[in-house]
């Protein structure tokens, strides 16, 4: 049924009985120093890709990995196998390393679940159709050849900068797992397997019997060239000098140390954090270094009394950052600076990261994702941050903002915009190797990020008519859709990219009559569906229609609506329309339920569930709306 548009009445009481309540059910999670960190969630693979690392060591915990278990089979889909977010179509990676994990655990493979998984898999092609990673899981236990995996020679630890293929050429997140990785390759270790668990059955062709393991991840002219420089090098690397190896293998285990991150990990995500483990074990090294990648590990698990996961990573300067401008627009100033009193000394000024090899004149100010990660800080939090520092008004962060600006406008790329964690990070090419079939090799500027970072540095009093400002508004204005939308790399997807860029358009002054925002305008309504909210399929990143999805979700709700009104749609019937939907779904307890995935680590391929997303996005969406009507105001004050 068509939501009921609120009476003027009751609107008044009921908006602000619901943002009440929403601010009483966010502020329940801020810890006493002022900061937010909520779970988050990805697909089957990392749990599952846990467990095996547990049995790769013979660290084996039997009662976490029987917790594990329940949430595996909890989240198997109809289709048999295993999705790659809520309610998604199934994936063959997923469901090989879910199969493998359970039966690790102990399921037999004759069980219903496991049947019907393993009926889903052969069906899909076998075991053989994963993806590169998956395979390389599966050499590690000798459940596949290593010809299965392609070449990647740990001498690409010694290329020089201006060869094709560099460290530097790749995204942090590649680099990070890259690195380890590598050694892994070399040595070829193999898992303890205690339990001796194998998955043959999941073959449709015995493994040593394949010859096409290595394909390009398209069909053209570089991908099939890189494919035959994969056979040349198959037949040369064994012939590769031993000091060359060994000099090479040493910078590897370097690169690791310096950027080993303490109890936070490598780059601070699991799949670099466990193919450290991996790699000191494989070195032999038994020392504080290989015990403290494996902490780094542990701790990205979230245990309960009945159910236990891993999450890819923890996200508390995103989460406290978002959460802030949410109870600031709810009027809680107070908590909303704690937030930013917790967030300013996590700034990092005294490491020149990674970034750096692009941007060596810049000096360094960014936030990281995580609670530490200072080889790896991104503009998106940084942008998120200072926004919200700037808004606490503190005369105290001054500097820190100045600072986060000037970082931020370092790291601009050549196209006017900007990638998360890198400038120019945009060799292409690379995407055609065999080992990219992940397609998210690289980290080039986007939509959704280069909005952030105009929308901060709008806010704090930068022009549209700077330079690096009218740069950006250029970008953004070329990225638009011819349907209006922009793309969304971090949050899912045309809806969060069209917020963003809305809100930044907001924020240089554009006109609301301005074609790119009015055609925005009329893409996000011609979005609302039947009973007033929005919501958006995961699929979108592939080939399902831009913008819709079988129900609402309040992340994509709570987007839309802040996108009309930095687009100056206060008083638009639509938009009344979802403040009424949040209200009507806004449950008891002042929280929102929500069990559609809302972003993408990589699009296609790794999605994630920020659970505060649910929380912290209605209330700002709810809060905005009450300001704004009780202003009589068009335009939205601030950048986010």
């Amino acid at each position: 049924m068509p939501s009921e548009t609120l009476s003027e009445d009751r609107a008044g009481d009921r908006l602000e009985e619901g943002i009440s309540r929403a601010t009483a059910a966010l502020l329940a999670y801020q810890r006493q120093d002022g900061h937010f960190v909520f779970p988050l969630e990805a697909d089957a693979t990392i749990p599952a890709e846990y467990v095996l690392l547990e049995h790769y060591l013979d660290r084996i915990d039997a009662p976490l990995q029987q917790k594990i278990g329940v949430h595996l089979r909890a989240i198997q889909g109809s289709h048999g196998g295993w999705p790659l977010f809520h309610d998604g179509a199934f994936n063959i990676s997923a469901s090989v390393k879910a199969y493998f994990a359970l039966k690790a655990i102990g399921d037999s493979p004759d069980a219903p679940h496991m049947r019907r998984a393993r009926e889903a898999i052969l069906a899909a092609g076998g075991a053989e159709r994963t993806n590169v990673f998956t395979r390389v899981q599966l050499a590690l236990f000798g459940a596949a050849p290593w010809r299965a995996a392609p070449v990647m020679p740990i001498e690409i630890m010694l290329l020089p900068r201006w060869f094709f293929f560099h460290l530097s050429k790749v995204s942090y997140w590649s680099r990070t797992v890259i690195v380890p990785l590598l050694v892994l390759m070399a040595l070829k270790p193999r898992a303890r397997n205690p339990r001796r668990i194998e998955i043959a059955e999941l073959f449709r062709k015995p493994p040593e019997t394949i010859r096409n393991w290595i394909q390009a991840p398209d069909n053209s002219l570089p991908g099939k060239s890189f494919v035959a420089l994969d056979g040349i090098l198959r037949r040369v690397e064994p012939f590769a000098p031993k000091s060359l190896r060994q000099r090479a293998l040493a910078r590897a285990v370097s690169f690791v140390l310096e950027r080993l991150n303490g109890e936070d990990g490598l780059g601070a995500i699991y799949p670099a954090m466990a193919n450290s483990v991996m790699m000191f074990d494989a070195l032999g090294r038994d020392d504080e270094a290989a015990a403290t990648a494996w902490e780094s590990v542990r701790k990205l698990l979230v245990v309960s009394p009945d159910r236990a996961w891993c999450q890819p990573c923890v996200s508390p300067v995103w989460d406290t950052g978002l959460a802030g401008h949410a109870l600031a627009e709810a009027g809680h100033g107070v908590e909303a600076a704690a937030s930013a009193a917790w967030l300013a000394p996590l700034q990092i000024t005294d490491i020149a990261g990674d970034w750096a090899m692009a941007r060596p004149e810049t000096p360094p100010g960014g936030w990281a994702f995580q609670y530490a990660n200072p080889h790896y800080p991104d503009v998106d939090d940084t942008a998120v941050v200072g926004m919200l520092l700037h808004r606490a008004g503190d005369p105290a962060h001054q500097g820190t903002i100045a600072r986060a600006a000037a970082w931020i406008i370092g790291m601009q790329s050549r196209n006017g915009g900007w990638g998360a964690f890198d400038a120019d990070n945009t060799h292409y090419v690379l995407n055609h190797i065999p080992f990219a079939d992940h397609g998210a090799l690289l980290d080039p500027p986007t939509a959704d990020v280069t909005a952030r970072c105009v929308s901060f540095l709008a806010q704090i009093g930068h022009r549209p008519e700077e330079k690096v400002l009218a740069r950006a508004i250029r970008y953004l204005e070329n990225e638009q859709e011819k349907e209006g939308s922009w793309f969304g790399r971090w949050g899912t997807n045309y809806i969060y990219g069209t917020w963003s860029v809305l809100c930044a358009f907001n924020a240089v002054g554009m006109p609301r009559e301005a074609p790119s925002m009015r055609s925005a305008v009329a893409w996000l309504l011609s979005c609302q569906r039947e009973d007033g909210g929005w919501g958006e399929d995961c699929e979108t990143y592939a080939q399902a229609p831009h913008g819709r999805y079988h129900e609402s979700t309040p992340s994509h709700t709570a987007w839309a609506l802040l996108g009309l009104m930095a687009a100056g749609e206060v008083a638009h019937p639509a938009v009344a329309r979802g403040i009424s939907w949040l209200l009507a779904r806004l449950e008891k307890n002042g929280e929102w339920p929500e069990e559609a995935y809302n972003a993408v680590g990589f699009p296609r391929v790794f999605y994630l569930h920020y659970h505060g997303y649910r929380l912290y996005f209605p209330l700002l969406a709810l809060a905005r709306y009450r300001d704004l009507r009780a202003r009589g105001a068009e335009r939205v004050a601030f950048g986010f």
